[in-house]
């Protein structure tokens, strides 16, 4: 057991390691080499758990979508909402969730993997059109619409923020959907949403810390 659980966070830490590559130099300019240099490992150690540099970013990329955090509500849109606020706080945070955008905007690596675009805009479209059944949604939105838009907005609002040292994602993401939601939700539902930008810290802590209590039994 000692052993496996040394193997998963040594995966673990190659994996952070590569993204953080990803992040820093693009999938083209990194290398395996490289990676055993920050790793701190052997090239049998990384070898491993990852033969090429092209599964590291699978890897990275099979991590992508992510609901982590996420937990039911009254209003499903509430749902939809808390899952982007969630990611906004983690992708400054987490690498490989980070890396999983680089490598998405990277020509080389999409042509070679494409993107988890389409994963994140089935489970908006699964989400909202739930909430449109539950009249949670103005009758004329189309919900594989609305998906589709808001994780490109998304992913855009996230690549020129990274670019501001003075704005927060989170902050951006929730001023998005102040902008948004008015003209897609009807007022009574509106007035029920919590889209403020530290809902998701919140929501986050929560999960983690219910996860340490059932991992770790009482004595």
């Amino acid at each position: 057991m000692a052993r496996q659980e040394r193997a998963i966070r040594t995966r673990r830490a190659i994996l952070e390691a590569a993204a953080r590559m990803f992040n820093e130099l693009g999938y083209e300019a990194s290398t395996i080499g490289m990676l055993i240099e920050r790793a701190q490992l052997t090239r049998g150690g990384v070898y491993f758990h990852f033969t090429s540099k092209e599964q590291l970013a699978r890897a990275v990329l099979d991590e992508a979508v992510t609901r982590e955090g996420l937990v039911p509500q009254a209003l499903k849109l509430q749902e939809w909402v808390d899952l982007a606020l969630l990611l906004a706080y983690r992708v400054p945070r987490e690498p490989v969730l980070s890396a999983s955008i680089r490598l998405s905007v990277d020509s080389k690596a999409r042509s070679l993997f494409g993107t988890r675009w389409p994963d994140w805009i089935a489970v908006s479209t699964d989400l909202l059109t739930e909430a449109k059944e539950r009249g949670e949604l103005r009758f004329h939105v189309d919900p594989a619409e609305i998906a589709r838009l808001l994780v490109g907005a998304w992913t855009g609002v996230q690549l020129v923020t990274e670019t501001l040292p003075d704005r927060d994602l989170s902050q951006e993401v929730s001023a998005l959907f102040a902008l948004v939601l008015p003209s897609v939700v009807p007022a009574e539902v509106l007035a029920k949403l919590d889209i403020s930008h530290y809902r998701a810290e919140h929501l986050l802590a929560a999960a983690r810390s219910d996860e340490k209590s059932v991992a770790v039994p009482p004595s």
